[in-house]
This record gives structure tokens, sequence and C-alpha cells, in this order.
């Protein structure tokens, strides 16, 4: 290679990287905008009910203002962005095999305002599908900028996607891993491309970090656990694994049975479930919101066994419907709550059944949210990291490690297959696209973003 084509290069690689460099800055300031934005109405929300006192009147009040507010989320989404509904995780991996459409500003007005209105009324969705979702189309409007090939672009379509993640969970390096094993199909890899994922996950984190001085979100304080007792939680992922495959399974059965509404009615559902959350928030308030703050409450109380159950029962049917709603919102924050409620559940009865210490109980809840996670997304190596990340448990990588790895190999010997291409196939199918042709198809030129 001649000296002038090195230097092409380097340059070449020095402006990728700038642009890289400011998605990770955007999304990072973007991602806090939306944190704290969330916090405000989560704050304000609750002083609201608290100031009503008790009787019928909070009830009254949070049933009208959560059905308001999760009935103008879906109509947001349905009148600006259709494409914003849910994670959009699909989506990003659909834009990125040319076969979805990528209206970055439109997207952005519907996921921001949608998600704020969604998540605020108390659904049980997570932030980290909206941050996601806009990391990505925040790249696509930088990429815009200037001249990118096709693998470029993809590949700032995936660093926006990454940096996304990293801010919801102050996790850069399950943000980076997560790239390499949930888009493995579509991910240009190169060193260029890699890199710029990893530079936009690094910036976008401390950004988040810097401006809201959050540490580990899921901070757990726990110890060593015996060698012997891997056998137990080798036990914990064979159940979370077949649970996974049932979760996945029941989403995808609940989106498909509110497709059978009339559309002028779809708003009904959306309304019904607000509703029903407004009761739960006075009721039952474990039961509602992303549950990331709700992870310390349970291990540190004294729930028993047939409670976590029905906690489990509780948030695992929220989800659902709260996805199935229409509205903008992840399902990451969800499944860790149900995989600590359900883990616990687990431990709780060890501990009382087997000569265990009670620090076992901890032990099973964290390794328990890698497990379903392996089970569901089938990302085993990004549910370990996300698990250390997020608590800081990193006494309990082995665990994690042996749960991970049973829950994956339960999933795939049940024949389950990971959510988001489960999500995107059926995308792809309500939008007329035939899965199996797509190979017989020359791929589509990306002049199908919006100018």
């Amino acid at each position: 290679m001649t000296e002038p084509s090195k230097s092409f290069s380097a340059r070449s690689d020095a402006a990728y990287f700038v642009k890289a460099a400011l998605v990770g800055l955007l999304v990072g300031g973007l991602a806090t905008g939306f944190h704290s934005g969330l916090e405000f109405m989560f704050a304000q929300y609750g002083a609201l009910r608290a100031s009503l006192g008790s009787g019928y009147l909070p009830y009254l009040v949070s049933i009208c203002i959560s059905a308001i507010c999760v009935t103008g989320a879906f109509l947001l989404v349905q009148r600006v962005a259709p494409e914003a509904a849910g994670s959009g995780i699909q989506e990003i991996e659909g834009a990125m095999e040319d076969k979805r459409p990528l209206n970055w500003a439109r997207v952005l007005v519907a996921k921001f305002f949608g998600g704020l209105l969604a998540l605020g009324s108390g659904l049980v969705l997570g932030r980290e599908g909206p941050t996601i979702h806009m990391g990505a189309m925040t790249a696509e409007a930088i990429s815009r900028s200037g001249n990118v090939t096709a693998p470029e672009h993809k590949g700032l379509l995936a660093a926006g996607a990454a940096a996304g993640l990293a801010a919801a969970f102050n996790a850069p390096l399950a943000a980076i891993l997560f790239i390499v094993e949930e888009t493995r199909r579509q991910f240009p890899f190169s060193y260029r491309t890699y890199m710029a994922v990893i530079i936009a996950s690094i910036l976008s984190a401390a950004v988040m970090e810097e401006l809201t001085h959050i540490g580990p979100i899921l901070l757990v304080e726990v110890s060593y656990i015996p060698v012997w007792s891997f056998l137990l939680l080798g036990l914990l992922g064979i159940f979370l694994g077949a649970l996974g495959v049932f979760f996945n399974y029941a989403l995808i059965t609940v989106m498909d049975l509110f497709l059978r509404i009339p559309k002028g009615l779809r708003w009904l559902p959306a309304l019904a479930i607000g509703a029903l959350t407004g009761i739960l928030l006075n009721a039952f308030p474990d039961a509602t919101g992303g549950g990331e703050d709700l992870v310390h409450h349970l291990i540190a109380s004294n729930y028993g066994v047939y409670a976590l159950l029905l906690l489990t029962l509780l948030r695992f049917g929220g989800v659902l419907f709260s996805y199935a709603s229409g509205v903008p919102g992840g399902i990451f924050a969800p499944m860790l709550s149900i995989a600590t409620c359900a883990g616990l559940a687990f431990g709780v009865a060890s501990v009382e059944w087997l000569p265990i210490e009670s620090d076992f109980r901890a032990a099973c809840a964290v390794a328990a949210m890698g497990g379903f996670f392996a089970a569901s997304v089938r990302a085993p190596l990004v549910g370990v990291v996300l698990v250390m990340e997020l608590t800081g448990a990193y006494a309990l990588i082995m665990p994690v490690l042996v749960t991970c790895t049973t829950a994956s190999l339960t999933a795939h010997h049940l024949g389950g297959r990971p959510i988001y291409e489960q999500l995107l196939e059926r995308t792809l199918r309500l939008a007329g696209e035939s899965v199996d042709d797509e190979k017989d198809k020359t791929p589509v030129q990306l002049g199908t973003r919006e100018s």
C-alpha cells in the first residue's frame, strides 16, 4: 500500500470515528433528557396520588390520568410513526437488512413524547427500548450529513443503538456485546464499524453518568456462594429457559390477538390497559412500572414464596399487555424484574428447605436476571455482562454463567427462538414482506430513507 493511500485511509477512519463520537454524545444527552423527564413524571404523579389521601379518589384520578396518557401515546404513535411502537430493536434490525423505513425525525418525536406518556403512566415497560431506537435514529440523522457507504451507514445505526442501550443502563460493555450477539446477521463487521460501536457506547454512557451521577442502577451487595449450590442454579436455569420460551410465545400471541380488533377501535385496549394500570398504582404498586427500582426493594424485603410468585404473574401479564397495546416501551427492564421475582421465589424456597445461607436469595435473584434474558433474547454473553454491570455483583459471575448457559440451552432444546427475530418476522409479515423470499431480492437502495 502506498503512503498516500495510507494517509487517505487514516483521514477516512478519523472522519467516521468523529461521526461515531458525535452519535455517542448526542444519544447520551437525549437519553439523559428522556430519563430526567420520566423521573419528573414519576415524582409528580406519585406526589399527586399521595396528596389525595385514601379512599376512592386516588383510584379515580389515577384511572383517568393513566388511561389518557396511554391512549395519547398510542394515538401519537399511530399518527406520527407507527414503527415507533414497542421497543424498536426489531425495526433497527430490519433497517440494517434494508427492509424497514428510516423516518428518523418522526420516530424521534413519537418515541420521545410517546415514551414519556406511556412509561410515565406506570405501564410495565422499560426505558431502554425507546433509547435504543432513538439512538439509532440519531445516528441515521448524522449519517445523512455526509457520504457514507452502505456498510458504514449500517455501522452507524448499530453504534447509535448501542449508545442508547449503554446510556439507558449505564452498561457500555453489554451494549457493545449486544450488537455482536443480537445483530450478528445484520452488522457489517469491520475494524471501522466495530470501533464506531465502542466509541459511541463509551461516550453515551459517560455523558449519562456525568449528567445524572448514576452508577450501577441495580447495585446489589452479595457474597460468594458454595460451588455445590451451582447445581441449584442449573435447575433455576432450566426453569428460566422454559419461562423464556413461553414469554416469547405469549408476547407474540397477545400482540396477534389485539390485531383482531377492528383498526378503528384499537385505541380501546390502550384505554383499558391504562385504566387498569391506574388501579394497580394504588392497590399494588409493585406490579407497575419498568421495575428498575423494584429490584432493590424485593431483595431487601421478606416476601414469601407465594407473594413472589403472585408478583411474578402480575408483572409477566403486565408486560405482555403493556407491550401489545402499541405504545413505545422496552421489555428488558420488565424482564429483569420478572426474573428477580421468580429467582427470589426459588431462593427463598431453597433457604427454607435446604441447609444454605440466606445470601443465596440474592444470588438467585441476580442469576435469574441473566438467565431469563438469555432464554428470551438468546444472547447469553450479553445476559452475563449486563447483569454484572447493572448489579456490580462480580462475585457471582460464575453462578450467573451457569444459569445463563443452562437457560439458553433449555430454550434451544425446547425450540425457542430469539424474541427480536420473531418480532422482526412478524413486522415484515404484517408489512407484506415474505421472509423466505428475501434472499432472492436485490437489496433495497438506501434511498428509501426520508428526505
